[in-house]
């Protein structure tokens, strides 16, 4: 069965999509020398069975493919998805020259909304399609050319970020917004189509600057928004929507079968008043569950 996890990295992103089909996607890496052989050790374990491993990065920003290198090296990226950019940055990191080295390669796909690639969202007789659709960015969009030059001009990074949505058949789906401005997910609203979406995580890893629109929420209709690692001073906690603070449970995964999602947290403390007890174990430190909502409840 499917399972998206969410690593707890600090203040940047990391997750993995262990598909039902024969694909296992990366979406973002935040590596620290504390974490880094843990994460990769997983990650290999979680991928060992898979035949198309791709790794998606939705911008330019260190704390969005933080040692990139050191995964490269360890599990070598085969497939690199990313948005098409120029961006530059005052002082090179290590982890920056790895990204512009992998996004001007021919390892390379470039997402932009609509996009199609085989396995993401394309199948065949033999590997079924991820399920991984891309929603943003529009390349002739007036708003994403200005957030592509600041970009390019080493000014600002946020606003080139992809919007990926990924969707279990018959089950479960999430969606993934990078570090975009709330600002300017307001200028888009017309230009981007969203429907109803099981989880959603929030964009700028859950901070006041990030905070998803009402014009968007309103077609989202999350059952749960994951509010990422800002300090907690700089999150909006989404009143009137379910949240899952990932300050306090870590490790979020969700392992999709049917029509549910169960939940669990790497902090064995934590737990949720919202979510039903169903007694399950496949992971540990089962929170509790959810039944997929089909109908929009707003």
């Amino acid at each position: 069965m499917p399972v998206v996890k969410s690593f707890a990295v600090g203040n940047g992103d990391m997750f993995y999509i262990r598909h039902g089909s024969e694909n296992f996607t990366i979406i973002d890496c935040d590596l620290s020398a504390e974490n880094a052989d843990d994460i990769i050790k997983e990650l290999k374990e979680q991928s060992a069975d898979k035949q198309v491993v791709r790794f998606i990065c939705t911008h330019p920003d260190d704390d969005h493919f933080g040692g990139i290198e050191y995964l490269d090296a360890k599990m070598p990226i085969k497939n690199f998805y990313v948005v098409k950019n120029q961006a530059v940055k005052d002082s090179d990191t290590p982890s920056f020259k790895h990204y512009c080295k992998l996004r001007d390669s021919d390892k390379a796909f470039y997402v932009s909304k609509g996009c199609t690639r085989k396995y993401m969202n394309l199948g065949d007789d033999e590997i079924k399609t991820s399920g991984v659709n891309i929603l943003w960015p529009d390349p002739g969009n007036k708003h994403f050319k200005e957030a592509l030059a600041q970009a390019a001009a080493g000014e600002a990074y946020n606003n080139t970020s992809a919007v990926i949505r990924y969707a279990v058949e018959g089950g479960a789906s999430f969606m993934w917004l990078g570090d975009l401005e709330t600002e300017f997910m307001e200028s888009i609203t017309d230009s981007i189509e969203l429907e109803k979406t099981t989880v959603v995580f929030a964009a700028h890893h859950g901070r006041k600057s990030g905070k998803i629109p009402d014009s968007w929420l309103e077609k989202l209709d999350p059952q749960i928004v994951v509010i990422g690692e800002a300090p907690s001073r700089h999150l909006n906690y989404y009143t009137g929507y379910t949240t899952i603070t990932q300050n306090m449970a870590r490790d979020i995964t969700f392992d999709c079968v049917g029509d549910k999602i169960h939940i669990y947290s790497s902090n064995e403390d934590y737990t949720h008043k919202k979510f039903d007890d169903l007694g399950k174990d496949a992971f540990k430190h089962y929170v509790g569950s959810i039944t997929v909502e089909t109908e929009y409840t707003l």
